[in-house]
Order: structure tokens, then sequence, then C-alpha cells
């Protein structure tokens, strides 16, 4: 098992903390979905129950469960909190959009963060691709409520350190690169754009044609910068985020290229046009 804090896993551990030695008891409890066999989980339990060993998982198990309740602590004084917010608004909770996935991310908070945000804001920041309900809620938490402190999107990328830099002197530019910052909204938003190239929607085709072509880490600070645009513009203008899909990026960046290869072509005197689509010539 990758993750023994999984139902399989727990019902385990508790069974052994509780006196159970019995490999095929302890095995019984493996739940349908997970990947590993009854035989898998035999084979990976069967071992020498040392005392100490077993004292040690009994503390872990203590700790854990004390540290659970804790976080769950933390998450009713968040829920109670974004509740007193939600109180001075106004928002009607039936135009909440329908969730854009059903997969519950790990970390999340036990109570609908979606809703309760939606309560504050105004909007469902999670419609933007790479929020989840845990990063705007974090997100939310570090930046406020009310961005109209920034006037556009330029200045609240320019505050945490996305925007490229303008060091000039006499009048000659030394340097666009970004400055460094210690904003953890800007950390948030380095993550989730690492998590956004590897997916198939137009904010990952981008991310993957500037690390291609400037490398990585130019790239995560370009998405970056892009999430941090939506998540300003979203709750600031109430804009409704769509997706237009990583097809639609690539068509609409293949059109500027073409379009970009006639000016130059026309400028030099030539006229660039597309080849005719070759036949399949079959020899007999």
């Amino acid at each position: 098992m990758s993750d023994i804090t999984g139902i399989t896993g727990m019902k385990i551990i508790r069974s052994i903390v509780a006196g159970e030695r019995d490999l095929d008891v302890l095995a019984s409890y493996r739940d349908v979905r997970c990947k590993a066999s009854t035989e898998t989980i035999k084979a990976a339990l069967n071992g020498n129950d040392r005392p100490e060993h077993i004292f040690a998982l009994t503390q872990s198990l203590e700790l854990y469960d004390f540290y659970q309740a804790k976080v769950l602590e933390c998450d009713r004084h968040l829920e109670a909190t974004l509740a007193v917010l939600g109180s001075d608004t106004e928002y009607d909770h039936s135009k909440l959009p329908r969730p854009r996935t059903k997969t519950k991310q790990v970390s999340t908070p036990s109570f609908d963060v979606r809703a309760a945000l939606f309560g504050v804001l105004g909007v469902d920041l999670t419609q933007i691709h790479g929020m989840g309900p845990s990063l705007s809620l974090k997100l939310v938490g570090e930046c406020g409520t009310d961005l109209r402190a920034w006037l556009s999107a330029k200045h609240f990328t320019s505050l945490l350190c996305l925007a490229p830099g303008n060091k000039i002197s006499g009048g000659k530019v030394l340097s666009s690169r970004t400055r460094r910052s210690s904003s953890r909204a800007a950390a948030l938003l380095r993550l989730a754009a690492v998590t956004i190239g590897r997916s198939d929607i137009a904010l990952g085709a981008f991310y993957r044609r500037l690390a291609a072509r400037a490398g990585k880490a130019k790239a995560v600070t370009s998405t970056a910068r892009k999430m941090a645009v939506l998540f300003y513009n979203t709750p600031r203008h109430g804009m409704t985020y769509q997706d237009p899909g990583a097809s639609h990026y690539e068509e609409r960046y293949r059109n500027r290229v073409l379009g970009n290869l006639k000016r130059r072509a026309k400028s030099f005197g030539y006229d660039l046009q597309e080849l005719p689509a070759q036949t399949n010539m079959t020899i007999s």
C-alpha cells in the first residue's frame, strides 16, 4: 500500500495495536478499492512482532489520532470564520456552479469549502483549473477577500513578484528577471503551475510550449502569473472562467506563428503559400 493512512491501512494498524496477529484476519480488512491483493498484504505483514515495535506503533497511532482531532478542530474554526464573513453578504447559494471535479483532494478541509467561499466572494474559484478548494482557501487567506487594493492584475502580479522585472539604467533595460519573493501566495501558485503542466488544458499547453523553449523554471513563473491574473479577475470583476482546451490553444498558437511568417515573407517580397495535400501514389 502506498498510503497506510487509507481505509485498509488504518484498519490493519488499529487491529494490530488491539492485539490481532492472525495474517488472514488482518488481510481480510482489505478494502475493495485497494490495488494490492490479499496475498500481497499477507506477505507484507509476515514478520516478527517485537514488543518494542508494537509499543512504538501504539504511540504513533495515538499521536496520529491526536493531530487528526486538532486538524478537525481547526477545520471547524475555519468553517465558523467563513460563516461569519459570509453573513455580511447576500449571495444566492443556488447560483453556485456544479463542481468541476468530484474527486476529493488530499488535505482538503472536512467542510464544504466551495460553498463557504461562494458565500463570501460570490464566485467559485475552484472553476479555475489548478485551484482546488484547499488552494483557493489559502489564497483568499493570504490575499484577502477585497482585491480593490490593487488597481489591476498587473499591480497584483507585480506584488507577488511574478511579473517581469524592469531594471533600467540610462534608458537601457539591464534585466527583466522576476524579483525574488517570500510571498506564500506566489509559492502556492508556483506549485499549482507545476501540476497544471501535466494537464490537457490551455494552461497546460502553454506551460509545455514555454518549457520546451525557455526551460521549466520560466514556464512555472509564467504559468503562475497567468493563474494569478485569473484569481484576481474572478472575485474582482466577477469573471467566469471557461477553459478553451489545449487543442484550441495550439490552434491559436499555430495561426499566430503562420501570421508572423507570412508578414515576414511579405516584407522580403515573397508570398507564403500552403503546400497542396500530397496524394498517395501506388507503385506497381
